[in-house]
């Protein structure tokens, strides 16, 4: 992808451009691609496939969600740093939290917050189940951000504890989410949220559909969610 295309993109997708952009997601890129050579982070490794499936498809949320300035973030189950890196490239307010649960991705998340210069981001090697239960995370996000980690019930229950009554959960999702919706019915009550919107993105990728779905949190997580990965797994919401 050019830089060209890729500007237009953005500007496509309402996101100011700004400089040295294009140049920061190709450092991105190279050490992406690089360490995937020795960490498996993704199966999508040519230039033009992961500038659109991965950054482009990142930073769409900021086209129809209302991220406000200076707000916290939090992105669980991040991998190789989708979608919170690209958010931070493009949107360098945000204070933003990676966490994953592979101590090696999070050494690659690491070397990228130092080379991108990435300020006011911290990148956690922790399962969500565990980190959620501390005083400092839970509850004290604005926002929740997440792409592809689980399937919506399972995906909403780690993440609602971290994010504040008022705050917002977007997800990321692909062609089943009216399916994915519907079988979170329960999740959604259960875990104090409601469903805001959902809006479908165009990218480049035409072939695949993609979906940014919205959650207020309209009330306190019970402290007994989320319950361990195990019973999650045993006995969806």
């Amino acid at each position: 992808m050019t830089k060209e295309s890729f500007y237009n993109s953005l500007k496509n997708l309402n996101i100011e451009v700004t400089q040295n952009l294009y140049e920061r997601f190709e450092i991105y890129y190279e050490n992406l691609v690089s360490y995937n050579e020795k960490v498996n982070l993704t199966a999508i490794t040519e230039k033009n496939d992961v500038f659109i499936k991965h950054f482009l498809d990142s930073v769409s949320l900021l086209s129809v969600c209302n991220i406000k300035k200076n707000s916290g973030v939090i992105d669980i189950g991040t991998g190789a740093g989708f979608p919170g890196i690209p958010l931070k490239i493009v949107r360098d307010d945000i204070n933003l939290t990676l966490v994953d649960s592979l101590a090696k991705r999070v050494v690659f998340l690491n070397q990228m917050v130092e080379l991108l210069n990435l300020k006011n981001t911290v990148a956690l090697h922790s399962r969500a189940e565990d980190l959620s239960n501390k005083e400092d995370f839970r509850q004290q996000y604005d926002y929740s951000v997440s792409r592809a980690v689980a399937n919506m019930p399972v995906l909403l229950e780690y993440v609602s504890p971290f994010v504040k009554v008022g705050g917002q959960i977007i997800l990321l999702k692909g062609s089943k989410t009216k399916e994915e919706i519907e079988s979170s019915k329960n999740a959604i009550k259960v875990l104090g949220l409601k469903l805001e919107k959902v809006d479908k993105i165009e990218l480049f990728d035409k072939v695949n559909e993609h979906y940014i779905v919205t959650f207020s949190k309209i009330k306190d997580t019970a402290k007994k969610y989320p319950r361990n990965s195990a019973q999650i797994k045993k006995n969806q919401l």
